[in-house]
């Protein structure tokens, strides 16, 4: 048995700290920036377990990373001490090391699984547990797991660690607590702006001495698009183009760089583009060991999947030295980039964000396109969490001094949101626990209903609930005090003063006018944008604070008259449905110097209408009862919502799981309740493999293109009525959430489901692509693969045998060409 090797290097201030916490027998917690040497502590706790003898489990959020930390691992201290298990591989599964996605260990707990052997589990990405789809399977992990298993629960940094901290220690035992803010390598921010009058590329430092650079407020646009049409000089500044960008980068030694874009065209068309221009940064040596590489990875792959894939202009890129990283690529792509891009051959990739949540693939710069990103509803602002995520990929330890993060000048962002992002450090992690129908089976089969209430009532989202009871509590106890206060008043005022000496709030509303500066009550500057009269002297003032939220005050609502602190210009033409008009706006505000200060002496000159401010504040008492009765049993509701649910359905008897419950507890996925209802209903049963296939497809896909859907269509009648019955299932099921409140399912999308039927009986690539011109073939692999996961699941659980064999022979047909060389991993 070898022994792990030696380390070579010196440790840091806070991996010398976790350490000493792991050999004291210590569950640890490790907030650091990314790139900081978090690593160096999993490897501890892996040496700690050969060295006793015991299992290690390391977890990771997504398949890539499993793969890599797998290939990373054996070639640390041995492929034949090492598994890898995810839904597409499952490679040595008894090792002393087991990688693998966090949602498998959930499934294993839930199973129950003898894990005797097992001395610690390393949750990698632990701040993943805010994600709204998949978070609650890392609290799952931590609730289930057995508690003599220490854990190492690596993330990056949050400002709330030590509360994370505190839960973990309160399920899990002591838990040491570490945080690192320090890069290893120091990050410089850095902002362009291209000339229109000089054809110049004008970069600044985005901050000075961890202060916004006032030269970078004169690149403000003065207007936007709609204000520009009416200017007859529009701004000098301009966006840059990529190609100056690279070269300013590339003349400096600034390469290889990461260019962030938030569309996978975008990405390809940026690489197509910059190919096209001529660009290259390879040598012929670099280009040669591209093609080997590309060789090797594609090897798999049949002539007429690589034509329909343009695999020849892909590789032409690549050689180049510039390629793109999105979910749209096919798997073998992917990795071929990435591998080239980690030996240094790569040096311009344009990525989606998926590259800063997965591999570890550090740069020495990285380029963010845009601020803003599309979340369906529209564009928003990038979060701090957002962009240090992002960020954290530029810098090299070992190799780079310093890394640095370019933001290219928008029309639609203004500076003083890229220095806030730039000097924003770490962020508040908030739990996205949320009881589902399978958790609940899965909880109610092994505890009874008051002590699956207890075991939720530990997750770190009621914690937080509890926290925020507290807080809720004290502001209660501060507003019934200033209730008393102000019968009083109105008391002393019945007796002593006129009414017409108080203040009329409705001639300082009637003089606002658009622009005019107001302070809210929290203090916070407000621009008017208009006051609208209504029958019987009733107002309504619209405005948009310096946060960029529009915002709308009822006169009657007015407890103290609103007093005009200065004026700002606002943008033409009014358009505060858009966010970038309100960015505009709010970026006005916070330039004005009219009122700040001022939030002390707000209310001088004014006198208070304690009349109004009693209805006021016992109106805000009752709204703080309601919300401490919801926040402080919010989890145990929920639980008791879903469980009614599953009640009406059949699939619990009173609190006791009943059969068709059971086929529940074995699937996980995001549609669970209407899978097991149509398995129930016999909806997969009598079918054939593609068949099988093509229902299955209806329960994964999901049409993301921003055009209308197209028409369904279903390859075979039999397929039609199935899918019928299914959209009956979920017309109910819909019905029961709405009733119960509980998150509703979303509705099954027939849109892959030819695709699905031919791919299951035999049709090639290139023929399944040139008909669904709208999908790529990374696309294709990737929903095809969760298809396979699906009748994974309903070969074991299905309850009729035939459909389970059904079921695997639809994933054997599935499981070919492309599809089978994506979920490949080489073993060192």
């Amino acid at each position: 048995m070898t022994s792990p090797p030696q380390r070579q290097f010196s440790l840091d201030r806070f991996q010398r700290e976790a350490i000493a916490h792991l050999d004291a027998g210590r569950s640890v917690l490790v907030a650091a920036p990314t790139g900081s040497g978090k690593t160096v502590i999993a490897e501890h706790a892996i040496d700690r377990g050969l060295e006793s003898g015991s299992r290690v489990f390391y977890t990771t959020p997504i398949k890539a990373l499993s793969n890599q930390k797998f290939r990373d691992l054996s070639e640390r201290i041995g492929s034949s001490r090492v598994g890898l298990l995810t839904g597409d591989n499952a490679v040595n599964p008894d090792a002393d090391i087991v990688v693998m996605t966090t949602e498998v260990l959930r499934n294993m707990l839930y199973e129950g699984r003898q894990l005797a052997d097992l001395s610690a589990v390393i949750l990698d990405e632990v701040h993943y547990l805010e994600d709204a789809f998949r978070g609650p399977v890392w609290e799952e992990v931590i609730l289930h797991l057995p508690q003599w298993v220490r854990l190492v629960c690596l993330s990056a940094t949050v400002s709330n660690a030590e509360e994370l901290t505190g839960w973990l220690s309160s399920i899990r035992g002591e838990t040491g607590c570490v945080v690192e803010t320090h890069r290893p390598v120091e990050l410089q921010h850095l902002y362009a702006v291209g000339d229109r009058r000089s054809h110049q590329l004008h970069v600044i430092p985005t901050l000075l001495d961890a202060n916004p650079n006032s030269e970078g407020f004169r690149f403000d646009p003065e207007g936007r698009r709609g204000a520009q049409r009416q200017r007859p000089n529009r701004s000098p500044w301009t966006v840059p183009s990529r190609l100056d960008v690279l070269d300013h980068l590339e003349e400096r030694d600034l390469l290889p760089v990461i260019w962030f874009v938030f569309s996978r065209k975008g990405c390809d068309e940026a690489a197509s583009n910059l190919a096209r221009a001529g660009a290259r940064y390879t040598s012929g040596e670099e280009a040669d060991r591209i093609r080997e590489i590309a060789n090797e990875r594609l090897e798999g792959l049949a002539s007429e999947d690589l034509g329909v894939l343009d695999a020849r202009s892909w590789q032409e890129r690549l050689e180049r030295g510039i390629a793109s990283h999105h979910a749209g690529m096919v798997p073998a792509f992917k990795e071929t980039v990435e591998r080239c891009f980690a030996e240094g051959l790569v040096r311009v990739v344009f990525a989606t964000e998926t590259l800063a949540l997965g591999v570890n693939l550090p740069a020495r710069s990285v380029v963010i396109d845009k601020l803003t990103k599309f979340t369906g509803d529209g564009h928003d602002l990038l979060t701090p969490a957002q962009f240090t995520q992002l960020t954290g990929r530029a810098g090299r330890r070992g190799i780079d001094d310093r890394g640095y993060a370019v933001v290219p000048w928008s029309p639609f962002t203004q500076f003083d949101q890229v220095a806030a992002l730039a000097g924003s450090r770490s962020f508040r992690l908030r739990s996205a626990f949320r009881p589902t129908y399978n958790m609940a089976t899965n909880l109610l089969q092994r505890f009874d209903a008051g002590e699956a209430r207890a075991l939720l009532g530990r997750s770190f989202a009621q914690y937080q609930a509890d926290a925020t009871v507290v807080k809720i509590e004290e502001r209660l106890r501060h507003e019934r005090q200033r209730l008393a206060d102000l019968h009083e008043q109105v008391a002393e005022l019945a007796e002593t003063e006129p009414v017409g000496e108080t203040v009329e709030i409705s001639d300082a509303v009637s003089r606002l006018r658009p622009g005019d500066l107001v302070h809210g009550d929290d203090g916070k500057r407000f621009a008017v944008l208009g006051v609208s009269w209504r029958r019987g002297g009733r107002a309504r003032i619209r405005l948009v604070s310096e946060g960029a939220h529009e915002a709308r005050w009822d006169m009657a609502e007015l407890d103290v008259a609103p007093i005009t602190l200065g004026r700002i210009e606002l943008p033409f033409p009014m358009a505060p449905e858009r966010l970038d008009y309100r960015q505009d706006v709010a970026a006005r505000i916070r330039r004005s110097s009219a009122g700040r200060g001022a939030r002390r002496q707000r209310r001088a000159g004014q006198r208070e209408d304690p009349t109004r401010a009693l209805a006021r504040t016992s109106n805000e008492i009752r709204l703080l009862e309601t919300r401490l009765r919801q926040t402080g049993s919010s989890i145990s509701r929920q639980f008791d919502a879903v469980c009614e649910v599953l009640r009406s359905a059949g699939y619990l008897d009173g609190w006791t799981v009943t059969e068709q419950g059971r086929t529940l507890a074995g699937i996980y996925h995001e549609r669970d309740l209407l899978v097991a209802e149509a398995l129930n209903h016999g909806v997969f049963d009598d079918l054939n493999e593609a068949e099988l296939a093509s229902l299955a497809s209806t329960f994964v896909y999901e049409h993301r293109s921003p055009g209308p859907p197209p028409d369904p269509w279903f390859p075979s009648p039999t397929v039609g009525e199935r899918f019928d019955t299914v959209i009956e299932l979920w017309g109910v099921l819909h019905r029961r959430e709405r009733a119960e409140g509980v998150s509703e399912t979303a509705r099954p999308d027939p849109g892959f489901a030819p695709v699905a039927h031919a791919w299951a009986r035999g049709e090639s690539l290139p023929r399944l692509l040139d008909q669904s011109s709208d999908m790529t073939a990374g696309d294709f692999v990737r929903n095809v693969k969760q298809i396979i996961d699906l009748v994974g699941q309903i070969s074991t659980v299905a309850p009729r045998p035939a459909t389970q064999a059904t079921a695997r022979r639809a994933g054997d047909a599935l499981h070919r060409g492309v599809v089978a060389l994506s979920g490949s991993v080489a073993v060192p």
